[in-house]
């Protein structure tokens, strides 16, 4: 992989007044949920994509299937009937899923919460579900509540946690969308209405009502799903969990954010309130071939980017078979972390770009009347240059270090920095 970051740094500038540079305000903490907070201000959390599909990890009957791991069962990949991929649930034992761990290491992290897969398009629940019996309580050789054992860790870590649950498709159940039976056991033909009001509605309520106080409910793929179902999951959610969010991939032009799309970083400003989601591997969930881990560097960046985008930022990882996060993901993670607990403001409660879009040596966000200046590239020169403020200038300075002398040239800001970067892998002033 190429080196995405050469150096970062962030140029901290106190401004004289707002004009230009200032960010959108927002409204005062205690006019909003803690939910809708702990979104805004956190800008940062850890996606987790973990189901049946995690026991094979990207390989059916000695065949590597490279891409999204967790689409092995669809036709795109491996094509296993659903009989054939419903049985592996009873070897399936993720033994040494740690949930005091997992929690632990997504605060280390500086991630602010954890959205989980508590059903994915495999239809397999990773909680103890009354409403049907193909989950990891009933069938599988662990026979645990995993979600529920996340969702205690992580209250008790003082970190939010969240569900993802797919809506629309559901492969092993009868009337499930994408490609699920159409017939149920007996031969009877089944509807996706049926199918929604048997196994979707009844599996949302229980998610929403077991777990505690819940930050959001990420529905995801919705199909061709009518906009009265989409707005009966947004309003079971809202009822069971008032201050929980719901994300716009509930489908209909519903949900109280956007989420962008996968992998991606818009090249302008977005308004509102939005989120982008990146993996640590190729895929989502695990697999065993898939040797291309991210870097703190391009953790970094990529969160850095989002957050001067106006985005939140969810990074997945994906255990493995027993339900361990894999050494490469963790380690880039906690590199990224401790950046994170030198440099907060960079982060937490940060703001979007004034300029409203990347800049030549890197990007920017705001925290009050402070603009930190993201610079990808260190310059070689031993100036940077930034263009177009018009505020005055109060100081410019090296973070916890030496302040920065700084001109005007034609309407370019100049500063003075080193020769050399002070920090690493990223530089901070």
């Amino acid at each position: 992989m190429t080196k995405i970051l050469s150096t970062l740094i962030l140029a901290a500038l106190i401004l004289v007044g707002c004009e230009s540079v200032s960010s959108e305000s927002k409204d005062t903490a205690d006019s909003r949920s803690q939910q809708l907070q702990l979104f805004e201000d956190g800008n940062y959390a850890m996606f987790m994509h973990f189901g049946l599909y995690s026991k094979l990890e990207g390989v059916w009957k000695g065949k590597t299937y490279r891409g999204n791991a967790e689409w092995i069962m669809n036709g795109n990949q491996a094509g296993i009937p659903y009989e054939e991929y419903m049985a592996e649930a009873d070897t399936f034992n993720p033994c040494e899923f740690d949930a005091d761990a997992i929690a632990q290491m997504a605060k280390d992290a500086g991630m602010k919460y954890i959205v989980i897969t508590s059903k994915h398009h495999e239809g397999y629940a990773m909680f103890g579900s009354d409403a049907c019996d193909f989950n990891i309580r009933d069938c599988s050789a662990v026979k645990r509540d995993l979600i529920g054992e996340l969702a205690a860790a992580c209250h008790e870590k003082g970190i939010g946690i969240g569900f993802y649950y797919s809506q629309f498709q559901d492969w092993t159940a009868p009337g499930g969308g994408g490609g699920g039976p159409e017939t149920d056991a007996s031969g009877r033909k089944v509807t996706f209405d049926e199918y929604f009001r048997t196994k979707c509605v009844p599996q949302v309520n229980e998610i929403t009502t077991k777990y505690g106080d819940i930050e959001l409910i990420w529905f995801d793929t919705p199909g061709d799903m009518d906009i009265k179902y989409s707005k009966e999951l947004v309003d079971l959610v809202h009822k069971n969990q008032p201050g929980c969010l719901v994300s716009s991939r509930v489908g209909n032009g519903m949900g109280d954010y956007e989420t962008y799309g996968d992998m991606e970083i818009p090249v302008a400003n977005i308004d509102g309130l939005w989120e982008g989601i990146d993996v640590m591997q190729v895929g989502w969930g695990f697999s065993v071939e898939d040797a291309e881990w991210k870097s703190p560097e391009y953790v970094l960046r990529n969160l850095l980017s989002t957050v001067a985008r106006g985005g939140t930022f969810m990074m997945n990882v994906g255990p493995d078979h027993l339900g361990r996060i894999p050494e490469p993901a963790k380690e880039s993670l906690l590199k990224a972390g401790e950046w994170i607990k030198r440099y907060p403001m960079a982060v937490y409660g940060a703001g979007a770009s004034p300029w409203g879009h990347a800049l030549q040596w890197g990007d920017a966000v705001t925290h009050g009347d402070m603009l930190y200046l993201l610079v990808y590239e260190w310059p070689t020169d031993g100036t940077l240059e930034v263009p177009g403020i018009r505020n005055g200038i109060k100081r410019a300075r090296i973070w916890g270090g030496s302040k920065l002398k700084f001109h005007n040239e034609s309407g370019i800001t100049v500063l003075d920095i080193p020769g050399t970067a002070p920090d690493s892998p990223v530089s901070v002033i």
